[in-house]
């Protein structure tokens, strides 16, 4: 799977290929996934925006997952993360909804920041409790999902009850990120062109919204972040653990080992991807047994 994803994925990503054809070429590529026995899939509106609400073989309907997909801000889709979030939503046990946001460069923030806050707004509006809802997301969806949680914050929102992050890219000034190889997915040259057009010309890609690594993160609720060995992003993936451990927010981290930048997408395909979303399931499916066993409190 290494191979393949060096040699059939990372090209897609590139700096000059024209963004339709990127955004084209990876649906392909996630069109057929192994998806597990049982798996329901559904298109619905989630706040303004097309969702797809995928159900495993059985779903507990007063709960769910918010997940905010990868693609650099500019490309992926609810497609794309299908095996990914089908596997979570089995090892949930409850509804996850991958939301199709709107990307950059044709929608630069804070659109998807703006689309990420309708959507969470929604399911609220569909009667489940924030301590019965949770939201996860991978690369810049990981991003995405803090950004959310300080919205959220900002505007006196409650919190859910967890947040789990696969690789969140958190830092678009790129100033850490090692241009390595060893990734087989991802190189710097592209993620520099990603940030420049989800950013636009008039906003600083410090704005912690952006870029959370330049957030407070006080108040956020916990959280699990799983990296990789070999992916490009590690060294600000652990810098923001340091500081939500800092800011007083519970995190569990993991580092996968002799792994790349969402390995996770690989769920169903490769063993260690599938046990690191089962994983990720694990720690949401105890999250919403805690809130249950405390009486499930309403927490800004």
């Amino acid at each position: 799977m290494r191979a393949i994803t060096r040699l059939a994925v990372r090209p897609v990503l590139g700096p000059k290929m024209p963004i339709r054809w990127q955004r084209n070429l990876a649906d392909a590529l996630n069109r057929f996934p192994l998806l597990p026995r049982g798996t329901r899939l559904v298109t619905v509106d989630l706040g303004n925006r097309p969702a797809e609400r995928i159900d495993g073989s059985d779903t507990d309907n007063n709960r769910a997952v918010l997940y905010l997909h990868g693609g650099g801000y500019t490309v992926g889709s609810p497609t794309t993360h299908r095996a990914l979030a089908a596997h979570l939503a089995a090892a949930v046990g409850v509804p996850v909804y991958v939301l199709d946001y709107r990307l950059a460069p044709e929608h630069p923030y804070p659109a998807a920041v703006d689309d990420a806050a309708a959507a969470y707004r929604a399911l609220l509006d569909t009667g489940i409790d924030p301590q019965r809802l949770t939201v996860a997301g991978d690369s810049a969806g990981g991003g995405l999902a803090l950004a959310l949680m300080l919205r959220l914050r900002e505007t006196g929102m409650p919190m859910p009850a967890a947040l789990a992050l696969i690789s969140p890219w958190v830092d678009l000034t790129l100033d850490h990120v090692r241009d390595s190889r060893r990734d087989p997915l991802l190189r710097a040259s592209w993620l520099r062109a990603c940030a420049a057009r989800y950013s636009g010309e008039r906003t600083d890609v410090r704005t912690p919204e952006i870029s959370p690594l330049y957030a407070d993160l006080t108040g956020l609720p916990p959280m699990l972040v799983h990296s990789a060995d070999d992916e490009i992003l590690l060294p600000d993936i652990e810098h923001l653990v340091d500081q939500a451990e800092t800011a007083g927010v519970p995190v569990v981290y993991r580092r996968l080992e002799r792994m790349w930048h969402v390995a996770h997408m690989h769920a169903g395909l490769v063993t260690a991807s599938t046990a690191a979303v089962r994983e990720i399931g694990a720690f949401l499916r105890n999250a919403f047994d805690h809130d249950s066993r405390m009486g499930n409190p309403n927490v800004n």
